[in-house]
């Protein structure tokens, strides 16, 4: 509105002085000129409240804030966050469609709640929360990419093994997680499906503090290393970590892979982890121009992955990394407003 606004008073003051003295204003009957009433649309939010849940960790939290945001600046909406945690969240949608959104909401733990949602009409998801890449998978320094071009996926590694010999050692290590975290079942097994055993380690570090610790020493060194890893996680951006393609998803090997002492007959990737933004129905029905803006609202991992390393060098509130996104990721966020609101308005100080 305000864009348009402006266009109109740049016209009219671009107009010749004669040209403006030839503008007549009819009288109203019985008096003085009435201005003429603005036309204007009404909001896609009405006067309708949007409840969006902020769950407890850093993506999800800032996810909220960002939408949040944008609904405020963009569409006018009357905004609540209201905090929340995933089962409690998706059971109150399930049952009251309250609150309207959880815009990161890992539906397959909690598959039956969330089927029964869907079911009943209550919820369903508008978009996935994240795209662009895998949830799960084995990473590579992006100058080990750089340095071996063959190497692109998980099948590849065997090709290139001699990479990840540690100099002064004769086997290459495959970086997990620890022992007591399931992914270290999976891993396991995963390496000798994809015939990795016959050259590679295993290397379970203690705790995620070791885990990451290793892994940043041997980045600042440049030293090839390969590992599991997944995001989003500010980790990835800091270090930049490239995901490698685990290959196409096979049940049957990938039940396999999460048993301790089953060996695979080949490999599979990392079992599907469905992230949704999960919407109640309502919003379809009543609200669509928001329904709308949701179901283009995926998160690009790698944008995640950035302003999660850039939350945790500042240490930044969610709020404020909401702010700092509406600033740097501006080729992102504009597709998800495309067909509604003022791109032009979403500032800073529109936000607040």
């Amino acid at each position: 509105m305000r864009m348009k606004m402006a266009l109109v008073l740049a016209a009219a003051l671009s107009l010749p002085v004669a040209a403006l003295a030839q503008m007549q204003v009819l009288d109203a009957p019985g008096g003085a000129a009435e201005p003429a009433a603005e036309e204007t649309s009404p909001a896609p939010c009405g006067t309708t409240e949007i409840t969006i849940a902020e769950m407890g960790w850093p993506s999800a939290a800032i996810l909220a804030n960002i939408h949040a945001t944008l609904l405020r600046a963009e569409y006018e909406c009357v905004v609540r966050l209201v905090p929340g945690e995933p089962e409690a969240t998706l059971s109150s949608m399930a049952t009251t469609q309250q609150p309207a959104v959880a815009p990161e909401l890992w539906v397959s733990r909690q598959a039956e709640v969330w089927n029964g949602a869907m079911q009943a009409r209550s919820a369903r998801a508008a978009a996935p929360a994240f795209s662009g890449g895998p949830l799960e998978a084995w990473f590579v320094p992006s100058y080990v990419i750089d340095n071996n071009r063959g190497l692109a996926g998980a099948s590849d590694i065997m090709d290139h093994w001699r990479v990840f010999v540690p100099e002064g050692d004769t086997r290459a290590k495959l970086y997990s997680c620890p022992a007591d975290w399931a992914c270290a079942i999976i891993n396991k097994n995963m390496a000798a499906g994809l015939g990795l055993n016959e050259r590679f380690d295993i290397v379970e570090p203690l705790d995620r503090f070791a885990m990451d610790g290793a892994l940043t020493d041997a980045v600042s060194q440049r030293r090839p290393v390969l590992t599991y890893y997944w995001q989003p996680n500010a980790l990835i951006d800091r270090l930049d970590l490239v995901p490698l393609d685990m290959g196409g998803f096979d049940a049957g090997n990938a039940q396999c892979m999460a048993i301790r002492d089953c060996v695979p007959f080949g490999g599979s990737g990392f079992a599907p982890d469905a992230v949704v933004i999960a919407v109640a129905e309502w919003v379809f029905s009543d609200t669509p121009d928001i329904a709308d803006y949701f179901a283009q609202a995926s998160m690009p991992l790698s944008e995640m992955n950035r302003l999660l390393a850039w939350q945790a060098e500042n240490e930044a509130s969610p709020d404020a990394v909401a702010q700092h996104f509406l600033i740097t990721g501006r080729d992102v966020w504009q597709g998800w407003v495309a067909d509604g609101g003022d791109a032009d308005a979403a500032s800073p100080d529109a936000a607040q």
